[in-house]
């Protein structure tokens, strides 16, 4: 990927001064402070940042600018691309499958926290000799609704499993907690109460006094417009589920939140190559690229369209079928995206809440997929419609 300068004040300046033939992430790090601060003042605990969600260094130092001070790492390189930039962060290995070589590394960089699932792993981890201090998280699993796909079928112990490994890595001399995933885009609370109700009959029933409880990432984004993703009222079920489990022995919480994080933060400029019989699409980039998660997800809806010189198009929405730029045949988004009937080729989508799962599975099928990444003050829907520019706090 490459940085795109001078800076521009939004999406829309950028394309009128540029008038760029590739795909191009516009980020807000006035958008990502903000988000960054509502977590860290609304949520009841540490907040950390899954760095799978958008492993982009603008960002990660942005988030450690705005007050993020652990983070969620997945593999070694997310580790070493932490370290290496933020230096003295605290790093917690939540993937729950790692080899001999991996944890080795990990203690090598001072991985602070580790998550198991299964005794094997769990052995792993004993066998590696971590500093005494270090803590360790079994993740569980429930068979709770509410989220747009389970990590379940992948990830977490049965309740019973994990009363078991947390008995174990107590008596290990690990620093005991709990750990779970309510699932991708969860956006009800009672989900997260659930969990947190089941987290204190595990630790009951293990005879083990939590020292944290980690709730998880999971936290919902605006995908679609229509969606106002209520984060207080799941910050407030959380503390009140806890309230009610724990009472006064209530562990301290810790929450990894990726796709809430930095989704808002981030808008994708994609232009139309060719448009066929005025309903086949061909765009820039595709499934292989920076829209890799709109055939899981469902396409969102908040989709600016412009000219070349950035003037709107307003024709009546027709249903058209879009095709990323490879010469594979699955490289289509599924359904049919209604878009203004004056579009024409050399336009530009503007695709809104694209920070997440954009950057981070990019490929380079067919030598497509060279994004290019600039830096913007606001993102703001209305302005391209409006063209009136409107701040973001």
């Amino acid at each position: 990927m490459t940085i795109a300068r001078p800076f521009h004040p939004t999406p829309l300046a950028f394309l009128q001064a540029e008038v760029p033939d590739d795909p191009v992430l516009f980020l807000s790090p006035e958008v990502l402070h903000a988000t960054a601060r509502a977590f860290i003042e609304g949520f009841p605990g540490l907040v950390t940042y899954a760095v799978k969600a958008n492993p982009s260094e603008a960002v990660l130092e942005n988030l450690a600018r705005a007050g993020v001070t652990a983070f969620d790492v997945a593999s070694p390189a997310e580790i070493a691309l932490v370290r290496g930039l933020l230096g003295e962060a605290a790093l917690h290995y939540n993937n729950p499958v790692r080899s001999t070589a991996e944890i080795a590394m990990a203690r090598e960089h001072g991985v602070a926290s580790f998550s198991v699932d299964d005794p094997d792993e769990l052995d792993k981890l004993i066998a590696a000799g971590l500093p005494r201090g270090t803590e360790v998280a079994v993740r569980f699993k429930l068979p709770v609704a509410g989220a747009a796909y389970d990590f379940g079928a992948k990830f977490g112990a049965p309740p019973e499993a994990a009363s078991v490994l947390l008995a174990q890595a107590a008596a290990a001399g690990f620093v005991p907690s709990l750990t779970f995933h309510p699932g991708t885009q969860c956006t009800d609370p009672e989900a997260w109460a659930a969990y947190v109700a089941a987290a204190a009959r595990i630790a009951r029933a293990s005879g083990v006094t939590l020292a944290r409880l980690n709730v998880g990432g999971g936290f919902p984004s605006r995908r679609m417009k229509g969606d106002r993703p209520g984060l207080g009222a799941i910050f407030d079920a959380i503390s009140g589920a806890v309230r009610a489990a724990f009472g006064t022995s209530a562990p301290a919480l810790l929450c990894e939140p990726g796709r809430a994080m930095v989704a808002e933060a981030v808008s994708l400029a994609v232009r139309v190559k060719s448009i066929r019989n005025g309903t086949h699409v061909y765009l820039n980039d595709g499934i292989y690229g920076a829209l890799a998660e709109q055939p899981l997800m469902g396409m969102t809806d908040r989709i600016d369209v412009v000219s070349p010189k950035g003037a709107p198009r307003s024709g009546a929405p027709v249903a058209r079928t879009l095709w990323g730029p490879t010469c594979d045949s699955l490289d289509r988004i599924p359904g049919a995206v209604p878009l203004p009937s004056d579009l024409a080729p050399d336009d530009y989508l503007l695709l809104h809440g694209m920070g997440a799962y954009s950057t981070a599975t990019v490929t380079r099928f067919n030598g497509y997929g060279g994004l290019r990444l600039a830096t913007v003050r606001s993102l703001g829907e209305d302005h391209v419609r409006t063209g009136h520019r409107r701040s973001r706090a």
